[in-house]
């Protein structure tokens, strides 16, 4: 039901814009993409320009929620113990043509094995081409998860765990699980080309690749062979557009037709507009400052708690996404998700016991400290200049110099990956709908050691916790589990939790057939323009 349900989408769509639609659908984004081997990075941009657009993967999300459907296995069996799952592929899947690749065969169980097995075998002839590793996989531990991946058939594949991974199967429809062709892989070693993959993507996904321009935008071509149908726009362009206020001006002048994460205080105008209109809703996000624990004297939870005691966090959402748009963060995933723990209180604003903490932590004559943030705006942090602006005053009332350091998105990433900042103003989008999505990638001794942990923290009990819930098939069990990991993390504060922003796109008032994910990521393969 579900390749026919959205070919049926995809053809009525079609209908209704194949006259209008002459020219392919051209969104304004917030920043460019790191590659397109989404199996390298985590950044949701990235993640737009590949995972959503050239590939698939074995199960998907429902569009605009975070349910399970079939993607290419079009079924599969998990054993009573929960440590085998058994995927059942789809027939007749093509893979893109290309002016660089011809596939000579169909979509098969030799590409599920390619995809998984460059990440999980560190002997496989990919697994060291990756430039920047495999950070989810990593984070994961999915390396020490999977006790074995086999072919059963040319259309089953089975994966063995060494233990019950409650989110595997959503995990499976996140984009590191992307599925790549082994028979493009094998072109590109034997021309010893290995790093073509990440620049001259190939998939089975809505749109194929075309071109990507640094900076400027990337061109997509919709995929006539598509398993689930045509997309109805005629192709898809990425227009670059660092500057929040410029993509509005785009999108106001026609030159895009969505612009994504407006400011969320040109909300009221947008909603006024006759030619827009707004795709809105709750979201799966966080927006929080890092400490780096593995610097002196961050390494003191003395000095984390200072912190979140000295930043006046209402004034902050209230000046950065105003009125509504977004609620004070406390723990480390949405309220929305398992295990939420209500009992918890935020740290109070309170300069004079941060001042005192410091003191005691013997700082009382001040320290210097360092904060990264991005140069162009996002859902997470839509001014990271002001926000920035802010933490300096605050901090500095209580004695801590706060020196900010701009940088463009991927370059912040990169440095932010090797540990050289102090603090960092990040994000995080979920990726799958489960707590573990939030709390394994961002805050395990795992994605400690890969860089993805920001923090850099790890915490034996905390990891310990998050181990367990894991492993449990009980949700209260779970949610129970996720209950004590958060007193952990308050206590530790390797954070200062900023906000749960909602999600906001801007879209020409004729723009049809989008669906918002709770995820934030952004899918156009049934986007179109009248």
């Amino acid at each position: 039901m579900h390749a026919l349900t959205r070919i049926a989408l995809a053809v009525s769509l079609l209908g209704a814009a194949t006259l209008a639609q002459a020219k392919p659908l051209v969104v304004c984004t917030e920043a460019s993409p790191e590659g397109f081997d989404i199996a390298q990075y985590t950044a949701a941009t990235t993640a737009d320009a590949s995972a959503e657009t050239l590939f698939d993967r074995l199960v998907d999300f429902k569009p605009g929620t975070t349910d399970i459907e079939p993607g290419l296995a079009e079924r599969w069996d998990v054993s009573e113990d929960g440590m085998t799952y058994t995927f059942h592929l789809r027939k007749g899947v093509k893979f893109q043509t290309t002016d660089y690749f011809k596939p000579t065969r169909e979509f098969n169980a030799d590409d599920v094995m390619w995809s998984f097995m460059r990440q999980y075998d560190a002997k496989h002839t990919w697994h060291d081409k990756a430039q920047h590793g495999f950070p989810y996989f990593e984070a994961m531990g999915l390396q020490n998860l999977i006790k074995s991946i086999d072919k059963v058939d040319d259309y089953t594949i089975r994966f063995v765990l060494n233990r019950p991974e409650a989110p595997f199967l959503r995990d499976m429809a996140m984009g590191f699980a992307s599925i790549y062709s082994a028979e493009y892989a094998a072109q590109l070693e034997k021309a010893g080309q290995f790093d073509q993959l990440n620049f001259k993507p190939v998939g089975t996904g809505p749109f194929i690749f075309s071109r990507y321009t640094k900076d400027a935008q990337v061109r997509f071509k919709a995929n006539p062979e598509y398993f689930e149908g045509k997309p109805p726009a005629d192709g898809l362009v990425l227009a670059i557009t660092l500057d929040s206020n410029v993509r509005l001006q785009r999108v106001r002048a026609g030159e895009c037709q969505v612009g994504v994460y407006p400011k969320p205080d040109d909300i009221p105008a947008i909603r006024k507009d006759p030619n827009l209109k707004l795709a809105e809703g709750e979201a799966l996000l966080i927006a929080y400052v890092a400490m780096n624990t593995e610097h002196k004297p961050l390494n003191d939870v003395r000095i984390r708690q200072a912190l979140n005691l000295a930043f006046d966090k209402n004034a902050y959402i209230k000046a950065l996404f105003g009125e509504g748009n977004a609620v004070p963060a406390v723990n480390p995933y949405p309220s929305t998700l398992l295990g939420y723990n209500r009992d918890i209180q935020d740290w109070p604003y309170d300069p004079e016991k941060a001042r005192a903490l410091l003191k005691e932590a013997g700082m009382e004559k001040g320290l210097k400290l360092t904060v990264f943030t991005r140069s162009g705006g996002g859902p997470t942090n839509p001014n990271p200049a002001l926000g920035a602006q802010m933490l300096q005053a605050d901090l500095a009332k209580v004695g801590v110099q706060l020196d900010i350091r701009n940088l463009e998105w991927g370059e912040l990433i990169r440095r932010a990956k090797q540990g050289e900042h102090d603090l960092l103003f990040f994000g995080w989008a979920g990726d799958n709908g489960d707590p573990d999505n939030f709390l394994t990638p961002n805050l395990s001794c795992d994605a400690a050691k890969s860089g993805e942990n920001s923090a850099r923290w790890c915490n034996k009990e905390f990891n310990a916790l998050l181990d367990k819930a894991r492993t449990s098939q009980d949700e209260n069990e779970r949610a129970e589990l996720y209950k004590q990991a958060q007193v952990i993390f308050h206590n530790d504060a390797p954070w200062i939790p900023l906000a749960y922003p909602k999600l906001f796109n801007v879209m020409r008032s004729n723009v049809e057939g989008y669906h918002l994910s709770p995820l934030a990521n952004n899918n156009f393969a049934t986007t179109y323009a009248k």
